[in-house]
């Protein structure tokens, strides 16, 4: 690469960087990173800011991004959860994305390999036409191709991976986990779609891939309804909800309809929907299954709290949100494939999203109180209403295309 090339990147992934949902991300991180003041100063307080930074541009990057770069970007979300020593849920978290992570990335590394080996070349597109003169015995490709999928998978959260995202949210700090979350999900995304690219050169292995896309679908609206029933802590709600964000995608594969455009309005809502989200849930109630007092936020600064409930909403597809269009995107790619009962099961997710992010908003809000109300700090209200503005200026532009 020539130094005339490395510039243009740099300018396109400034201005796709800025244009896109990663600068506002990267603003709200430095706005609760200031909020909680519990930095290091000096030489050391800069390190956060490289952090954030490197994920929000891994965000920007999109599906585009190279398969070598994924476990550059794994590797910068584990350092930076890692990095605090002081920080016992972040280390906790940092271990089990180096477990999950590392074994899938090795695992798929192992069925990239097979498939060189198998067809003697390490391009997608080549491999793909090679294997369909049939010169292989099935076994090594139908075996490799699985291993190939399986760090994407991972990295998107959908079940039996979910828990990592949970954790996430439940254990990083706020200007942190949005970042962390969407940036390994969009790493994920780019994952696949490089994998699956030209597979329709050889239908056999592209059918051993609907298939296994479509039982990922499945078994991540069945985890995440299931979830959703049983969970208390409301940062694990938020966890669960994105990590269906993830099953949205797969079901957009599995039915065949994912493009470059609805993947860039995927992106763009998981970042703005995980900083509102994430901020929000700090500030709720653990629900114990009666109405208490309302929550400070809510009483205080109800106009930040309501944009904070529009991010967790949007998450769950309610009606009239930027989620609801992804949903229904990804609901008719499944039916148009005739997945039925995988249609079924999102659906029963969906209404789990809704009755989940319904009953949290209700437990926010609580009764009547007239007790003290402590204030909500400036920076939280900021980047919520900021995550708030920017999904309805998303909600609204969406309409307008329509």
């Amino acid at each position: 690469m020539n130094w005339t090339h490395a510039v243009e990147l740099v300018q396109t992934l400034a201005l796709r960087m800025a244009a896109g949902p990663a600068l506002p991300a990267l603003a709200s991180a430095l706005l609760t990173l200031e909020l909680l003041r519990l930095e290091p100063r000096g030489r050391a307080g800069i390190l956060p800011v490289i952090a954030v930074a490197a994920l929000a541009w891994l965000v920007a990057t999109g599906p585009a991004t190279e398969l070598r770069t994924v476990p550059l970007g794994v590797g910068v979300a584990i350092a930076a959860l890692a990095r605090d020593r002081d920080e016992l849920l972040h280390g906790e978290c940092a271990l089990k994305l180096a477990w999950v992570m590392g074994s899938a990335l090795a695992l798929s590394w192992a069925g990239l390999h097979l498939l060189t080996l198998a067809t003697g070349t390490p391009r997608v597109a080549e491999q793909w036409a090679v294997l369909s003169l049939g010169l292989d015995a099935s076994f090594l490709w139908s075996t490799a191709l699985p291993l190939s999928l399986l760090a994407g998978l991972v990295l998107l959260g959908g079940a039996p991976f979910h828990f990592w995202v949970a954790d996430v949210f439940q254990g990083v700090r706020p200007w942190l986990a949005p970042l962390v979350v969407a940036s390994l999900q969009v790493a994920g995304a780019g994952w696949l779609v490089h994998r699956l690219a030209g597979i329709s050169a050889f239908p056999a292995a592209a059918e051993l891939a609907r298939s296994l896309l479509v039982v990922a679908s499945l078994a991540a609206s069945i985890a995440g309804a299931a979830t959703l029933t049983v969970q208390r802590r409301p940062e694990r709600r938020a966890g669960t909800l994105a990590s269906l964000q993830g099953g949205l995608l797969l079901a957009m594969l599995a039915g065949g309809r994912l493009t470059d455009a609805w993947v860039g309005r995927w992106a763009a809502h998981l970042v703005l929907a995980y900083v509102g989200a994430a901020t929000l849930v700090h500030f709720l109630p653990v629900s114990t299954g009666r109405l208490g007092p309302g929550a400070p936020l809510f009483r205080r600064h109800p106009v930040p709290g309501l944009a904070g409930i529009l991010a967790l909403a949007s998450l769950a597809g309610l009606p009239g949100t930027p989620g609801m269009g992804l949903w229904l995107d990804a609901a008719r790619a499944l039916v148009a494939r005739g997945h039925v009962f995988t249609a079924i099961a999102f659906g029963i997710a969906w209404l789990a999203s809704i009755a989940a992010v319904l009953a949290q908003m209700r437990e926010g809000f609580g009764i009547p109180s007239t007790g003290t109300v402590h204030a909500v700090p400036r920076p939280a209200r900021v980047a919520l209403g900021g995550a708030g503005v920017l999904l309805l200026a998303m909600a609204v532009l969406s309409w307008a295309g329509r």
